[in-house]
């Protein structure tokens, strides 16, 4: 029987993002079958096969266990977002599957909503503070992504990923290559 899953504030829907499926398996941290795992990626020096329950990676006992993280958190730090932000993104957050390393976005001085792939209309519809806060950093590239926004379609070799603001809404993108 599934119970009902608890709630991650950086991740709200880990089923629609894939990062969790309906399953019938066993915890690794607990040794329970609850209805859900996750099948993504723990950061551990641990050779343990990750297949763990939503409830061990949102109380945290996951990571204490095989001292491990879900996601690379090194762009928030020293970046105004609190200590214990950064350790719920890191060590009680659900990551996603990439064909990187995560990197997970902020604004606002907090940590961002992740919302899995986005779309063309995501990308192509962007606001301009939107594409404005993707290009920081790397100007030099203007024509290229802007060429990259209007042209793009999800599935191929370029990824684009969508985060949320938590407080003013504001849609961020992230992308990777395969």
């Amino acid at each position: 029987m599934k119970e009902e899953l608890p709630l991650f504030r950086y991740h709200p829907d880990p089923i629609a993002t894939g990062a969790i499926e309906i399953s019938d398996e066993r915890c690794t941290c607990c040794e329970r079958a609850r209805g859900y795992i996750y099948r993504g990626a723990m950061y551990t020096t641990y050779d343990v096969e990750t297949l763990l329950c939503p409830w061990c990676i949102s109380d945290g006992s996951a990571a204490k266990k095989f001292e491990g993280s879900f996601n690379d958190v090194n762009s928030m730090i020293g970046r105004g977002i609190p200590a214990s932000v950064v350790q719920e993104v890191n060590e009680r957050t659900p990551s996603y599957s990439s064909w990187q390393e995560v990197v997970w976005l902020y604004h606002c001085s907090d940590a961002c909503e992740f919302h899995g792939d986005a779309s063309a209309d995501d990308v192509r519809n962007a606001v301009p503070s939107t594409f404005e806060a993707f290009l920081e950093g790397q100007e030099e590239f203007r024509e290229h992504w802007l060429s990259e926004f209007t042209n793009y379609q999800p599935n191929e070799d370029l990824v684009f990923y969508k985060y949320k603001c938590r407080h003013c809404r504001m849609v961020l993108l992230t992308y990777e290559y395969s």
